[in-house]
């Protein structure tokens, strides 16, 4: 777990308390939060561009745990970029409940947390715009974006230390493949853990949703290099973990286990 110092603890708790932003549940621009004072844990996601495939595949891993964090006591508050129309579209898609995503459109809260920007080559005579695809290409690629490769190859080869994460009787729609059923993946691989090419299916889905509603899910995509990171804190506004995001599908320290952080200080129990 990452270590964490007092100074580290008041300094971050403070910007999210004094952020406000537009909340998706209602276009209300109010503090991030707002409601959560009481809340024993509360678990603050800042996600990069909501049609970043690592912010789908983050919510995804939060709705399959959905019912262990609620019993647990942890609320969730998340921040991504983009506008209300992006936010009402990842909530549809995903499932993350819009009264609990707030959306940054200029990755503003990303700057004052000092969050990695991404690969930032300036090639001259390219808009930023234009920068920003070469330099998500080139993270894509693995340079300035740390195990993205090795993540991608893992999607695809199956990964025996992950869980299942098709069942058997879902139907997979991942265009331009035909309707795929979980038990697919067993007769090719097995059951109880991540089968070959059963995380690299989920990710195509969700590459379909993102390239069929491009403008929604990205209005400006200048900030498409951005990462995020997730912060953990206690009732005591203590901060119990950080972890910033280092790459392109890094957004655990354990991509297998996104959220077994919270088996190292106890809470999944």
């Amino acid at each position: 777990m990452t270590s964490i110092d007092s100074s580290e603890n008041l300094g971050y708790y403070s910007i999210f308390k004094k952020t406000k932003l537009q909340r998706v549940s209602d276009g209300v621009e109010e503090y991030i939060f707002s409601d959560c004072i009481t809340e024993k844990r509360l678990l603050v996601i800042v996600w990069p561009q909501l049609g970043d495939f690592d912010s789908l595949e983050y919510a995804w891993w939060l709705q399959k745990e959905s019912k262990l964090l609620t019993d647990k006591g942890i609320k969730i508050r998340a921040v991504g970029i983009g506008n209300r129309s992006s936010g009402e579209k990842f909530c549809d898609y995903t499932g993350f409940p819009a009264v609990d995503l707030f959306v940054d459109p200029e990755a503003k809260l990303h700057s004052s947390l000092n969050l990695y920007g991404g690969l930032s080559l300036k090639i001259p005579g390219l808009s930023p715009t234009q920068n920003a695809w070469v330099n998500l290409m080139l993270m894509c690629a693995g340079i300035g974006s740390p195990g993205t490769l090795n993540e991608v190859l893992r999607g695809y080869k199956g990964d025996r230390q992950a869980p299942q994460l098709i069942q058997d009787e879902e139907i997979i729609h991942a265009k331009p493949l035909p309707p795929i059923r979980g038990s697919f993946f067993a007769k090719a691989g097995g059951k109880g853990f991540q089968r070959p090419l059963e995380l690299a299916t989920l990710r195509l889905r969700n590459m379909t949703e993102v390239l069929s509603n491009w403008k929604t899910y990205v209005p400006d995509a200048s900030y498409m290099t951005q990462r995020g990171a997730t912060f953990l804190f206690d009732s005591q506004e203590e901060l119990l973990y950080k972890y910033q995001d280092k790459g392109i599908l890094g957004f655990a320290a354990n991509m297998s286990h996104p959220l077994s952080f919270l088996d190292t200080i106890g809470l999944f129990e």
